[in-house]
């Protein structure tokens, strides 16, 4: 779908470039999709509020009836800031919490990723309950990068060590009554299959476990070759799974999901504007220099991520363009080949003149939360939210 240019040109000329526009419309039809999933024994959606933590956006989807992911104690608190209340935040993080006492006395669920994060638990909080973080031994991504399942991965404790988190248990008498695990960003039914059943096998190791959490990463496309995940059949085999599961043990299984992007990806543009454009002669390319670049958006320079690029223009003639940012910084570069962040490619766009506006398109996931903000002491973008459709 191309992105309107009656739309996006006021926006470029009522706030200046660069600037991310967020559109709630499409956030409440991915949100309206993630609420109708039905789950037989109860169902939690969150939101992964590192995708973007604009405020205006986490108030506005929890007010539609999602919790909060938080992937650090800092995000909790940012959370609990915007007025979401306590109870509805889950804190899973990499990093053992500053303030956990504090954080779960107010109502945040905790979920330990670490043996590590077990103890330290255990000694706050002896003789309650926590969630425990499962590496499966699986995962799924678009690259290395988006893959936080399986041996190459630190999320989580490794699917081995049960008997050692059962060890801390009874050291701290605490009851695990959640298991958490997250494969990655795949599309790959089989892989979402495997993953689901291995929680499973882990979640029948701990007799009091009641909720399993089955983490987020359902892809988005963002480009006309890619696949989403197709979340309805992810749904639909979580659901047979644990009727099954209930069948076997007779346990039922309340359901927790935690998608980020899938949410706000897509209603995200950023709009930039051609600041120059050069080329390397004859068997070199052409070059699009935007006013924009890794200080706003780094998925294609950390992992060759792929993202629609328009020139808003009513030109009709199109050219090979490679498209790079503004930074000093050869790999700030907005059309990497597929797959490889270090190799140039290429886009036919509409011709481009100095001053034209360029869209970039799907950026309302990953971009302006995980940009390399004050790289070459460039300002980061504006940030509006708009309550329509692009």
């Amino acid at each position: 779908m191309r992105m309107k240019k009656d739309t996006l040109l006021p926006l470029a000329r009522q706030h200046g470039t660069p600037l991310f526009v967020y559109f709630c419309e499409e956030i409440n039809r991915q949100t309206d999709q993630l609420l109708a999933l039905d789950m037989p024994y109860g169902y939690t959606p969150r939101y992964a509020m590192k995708a973007n933590p604009h405020p205006e956006i986490v108030k506005h989807i929890v007010s539609r009836g999602v919790g909060v992911d938080a992937s650090s104690s800092y995000e909790a608190e940012q959370a609990i800031q915007f007025g979401v209340p306590p109870d509805q935040i889950a804190l899973t993080s990499q990093q053992s919490a500053h303030n956990l006492k504090e954080l779960v006395e107010q109502g945040v669920t905790y979920h330990a990723t670490s043996l590590h994060q077990l103890e330290l638990y255990g000694r706050v909080f002896p003789n309650t309950t926590v969630g425990v973080r499962i590496n499966p031994g699986v995962g799924s991504g678009h690259s290395q990068k988006t893959n936080v399942g399986g041996p190459t991965s630190s999320f989580g404790i490794w699917h081995e060590y049960i008997d050692d988190i059962k060890t801390v248990a009874k050291r701290y008498n605490f009851t695990i009554n959640k298991v958490h695990t997250h494969v990655g960003s795949g599309t790959d039914l089989a892989i979402w299959k495997e993953a689901i059943d291995l929680s499973l096998v882990a979640a029948r190791q701990f007799e009091d476990c009641a909720i399993i959490n089955l983490g987020g990463g359902f892809k988005v496309a963002r480009m006309p070759d890619e696949v989403s995940t197709p979340i309805d059949q992810v749904a639909s085999v979580i659901s047979q799974r644990i009727k099954q599961f209930k069948q076997e043990t007779g346990t039922e299984l309340h359901v927790e999901l935690e998608p980020g992007g899938f949410l706000v990806a897509g209603a995200g543009v950023l709009l930039a504007e051609i600041d120059d454009i050069v080329d390397t002669g004859e068997g070199g390319y052409t070059f699009i220099k935007l006013n924009t670049g890794m200080n706003d958006i780094l998925r294609p320079s950390l992992y060759a991520a792929q993202h629609r690029i328009e020139v808003l223009t009513d030109r009709n003639n199109t050219k090979e363009y490679a498209v790079v940012g503004h930074n000093c910084e050869s790999g700030d570069l907005l059309t990497p080949a597929i797959g490889d962040p270090e190799t140039i490619a290429t886009r036919e766009l509409t011709e481009a003149q100095i001053g034209d506006i360029v869209a970039v398109g799907d950026v309302g996931a990953y971009c302006a939360s995980m940009a390399a903000h004050g790289y070459n002491g460039f300002p980061s973008a504006k940030e509006v939210v708009v309550r329509g459709s692009r």
